[in-house]
Parts: structure tokens; C-alpha cells; sequence
């Protein structure tokens, strides 16, 4: 596997200094709970600015933006799936935006970049079945890509590092 270029870390995203980190985004893009708020409120009121320009943005697809007043240069804002037990394509659209995200960060030229578990949390997607997507999209890409050189996969707890690890495994 790519071992040296993925990484599993537990911690806040929005510490983290790199060159782009990736937002668990709605469709306005405007900021809500979990992750997508806590980086709204980090990167101060100039990313709320800078979203209202992309005009919101489609389940699967990514836009980016500067990080304003975090760590991170920028900001690749995603919106992931929410989960409907699994019965209206979850699966291709939450690779999707892996797949979105990381072709931004190839684009832009930005060589380390952190996800949160996309679709994790208020949309209530299963962790294993989420990290496996998460891992083999990334995986893919990386073997085809040199550029991110490095992805992080930020973790908000011990249980969410495990899936991760697991998923890895499921990729050697």
C-alpha cells in the first residue's frame, strides 16, 4: 500500500497546517454543525464570504477556497450523502467526493491535504462501510496521482482511527 503517503491522525482538523483541508459541506456551502461549523468558525467570517460567491454546490462534487484564519491555505469543500441505507447510490456519490476533492488538490497543485470522515456524522453514514470508500478512493487515486503527496485522514475519536486502520488493511 501506499503507506507513506496516507496517513491516520486523531485530532481537530482545523489545526491542521497543511495545504488544504477538506470541509464535510451542505449544499450552501453557508456552514452548519459538526465539522463543516467548527471550520466556519475557525477560518473566521471571510470563508462564509467566499462561499456565498461558488453559490452552493452539488452532493459528490468539491470547491475550493483560502483558509483565511486557519492553519490549512485552503479549504476544498465537499457534500457528501446522506445515508438512506444504502439504496440510492451513497456509495458512488460519497467516492465521489474523495475523488472530487483530491483532483481539486492535484489541480491546485497542493501536496498534503486532511479529510474528515465525509458523511460520518449528521448524515448519518456507517463508519466501516464510509472508511473502506474512503480509503480504496484514495488509494486509487494516489497510485495515479503524485500530487497530493500526502493525505491525511483526521479522526475525531479512537473508534474512528480503528475504522480507518481497518480499511487500510482491507487495501493491502
Amino acid at each position: 500500500m501506499l503507506s507513506h503517503r496516507i496517513q491516520i491522525s486523531i485530532g481537530d482538523i482545523t489545526k491542521f497546517s497543511g495545504d488544504a483541508i477538506v470541509n464535510a459541506a451542505n449544499r450552501t456551502l453557508r456552514g452548519g454543525g459538526g465539522v463543516d461549523g467548527a471550520i466556519h468558525r475557525a477560518a473566521g467570517p471571510c470563508l462564509l464570504e467566499a462561499c456565498r460567491k461558488l453559490e452552493g454546490c452539488p452532493e459528490g462534487e468539491a470547491k475550493i477556497t483560502p483558509g483565511f484564519d486557519l492553519e490549512a491555505r485552503h479549504v476544498i469543500h465537499t457534500v457528501g450523502p446522506v445515508w438512506d441505507g444504502g439504496k440510492t447510490g451513497e456509495s458512488d456519490v460519497l467516492a465521489s467526493c474523495y475523488q472530487s476533492s483530491l483532483a481539486l488538490a492535484t489541480k491546485h497543485g497542493l501536496k498534503n491535504m486532511a479529510f474528515p470522515a465525509i458523511s460520518c456524522g449528521a448524515y448519518g453514514y456507517p463508519v466501516g462501510e464510509a472508511t473502506q470508500i474512503a480509503m480504496q478512493t484514495v488509494v486509487s487515486y494516489l497510485k495515479v496521482y503524485a500530487i497530493p503527496e500526502e493525505v491525511t485522514f483526521m479522526c475525531f475519536d479512537d473508534s474512528m482511527v480503528d475504522a480507518y486502520v481497518c480499511a487500510s488493511k482491507i487495501q493491502t
